[in-house]
């Protein structure tokens, strides 16, 4: 079990983001008000805002990723930030130093903010408890951990649904494919919950979905047709093969046939139903190229509203 770590401070700012879960209604309504600010700024000649000058983040991505750092280093660019970006086969991580001694070591290089991406639930709530019980001015921002949370790509998603849809109330999402695994799934499910969408679809099959949805305001599907029913967001998640133990599902081809998103899937949702993808895609495994490609996808535009919604992140927790 992970332990709450304090992500605000006595000020009611954005200390830390560590985890969607317990992070109230108002301050995920602040960000995405922030990143709304910032997302004109992707348009300008000049890219930059003055927020971080003088400031140093560290991305430490002790996991591969391609979207999640390299938005991270835009947007800490565009606010004119000093980026580090932490090569963690060469660093002496390799070598067995430990988490925290590394961190101790970044820390002493004067660092402002670690973004933290870790195989490890629970290693950026370490990272920061350490930072804050040393008495170190350093905030930490969780780029996914284990299979626990990814904070920021569930306020983009946030974001994408309420630039598309306007508003939370009356929505009927659908989150399909391996929840069970799935950091995205656990913020999304708290950060849709917490805005008040009334209607929070888990589908999938039983191996691939967690005990407990029910208790989180999320009801269960197991088949596809009746779970996309009339929904007005189709969120799709990848097969997290890497943590899977032992079979979960007879083949690709088999999970493709039975969940993964076709045209003729996707008709069962409201006629202007978008469709999201938190990345990487497995084309013919959890989502057909025509629907990826498709008018009703806006799985780019997550990726553009991301930077603006990390920019959001980095300006009221370092500024």
């Amino acid at each position: 079990m992970i332990r709450r770590h304090p992500q605000i401070d006595g000020q009611g700012r954005l200390r830390h983001l560590l985890s969607i879960d317990g992070l109230p209604k108002a301050m995920i309504e602040r960000v995405l008000d922030t990143a709304s600010a910032f997302l004109d700024v992707s348009d300008r000649t000049v890219k930059k805002l003055p927020l971080l000058r003088g400031r140093s983040v560290f991305n430490l991505f002790f996991e591969n990723s391609t979207r999640t750092r390299t938005t991270f280093e835009i947007a800490a660019q565009r606010l004119s930030a000093d980026v580090f970006n932490l090569n963690i086969s060469a660093s002496s991580a390799s070598k067995g130093e430990s988490l925290l001694d590394t961190i101790d070591n970044l820390a002493a290089m004067n660092a402002d903010l670690f973004v933290v991406r870790h195989a490890q639930s629970g290693a950026p709530f370490l990272i920061a408890q350490h930072l804050d019980q040393l008495g170190k001015d350093v905030h930490v921002i969780n780029a996914g951990d284990g299979r626990h949370e990814h904070p920021t790509q569930a306020l983009l998603d946030a974001y994408t649904i309420r630039h598309f849809k306007k508003n939370f109330t009356g929505l009927r999402i659908a989150l399909v494919g391996d929840i069970l695994h799935s950091r995205v799934a656990r913020s999304n499910i708290h950060a849709l919950t917490t805005l008040g969408v009334p209607d929070v679809r888990a589908v999938g099959p039983a191996t691939l979905l967690p005990g407990g949805l029910e208790s989180m305001g999320v009801r269960v599907f197991h088949d596809m047709r009746e779970g996309l029913r009339d929904v007005d967001v189709v969120i799709m998640l990848r097969l997290q093969n890497e943590r899977m133990r032992g079979a979960l599902l007879p083949s690709a081809q088999e999970y493709f046939k039975h969940y993964g998103l076709t045209p003729e899937k996707l008709a069962y949702a409201a006629p202007d139903a978008i469709v999201m993808h938190p990345g990487p895609m497995n084309r013919g495994v959890e989502i057909d190229s025509a629907v990826a490609d498709g008018p009703q996808a806006v799985i780019l535009s997550q990726v553009t509203f991301g930077i603006a919604v990390r920019m959001a992140v980095l300006g009221m927790i370092a500024a």
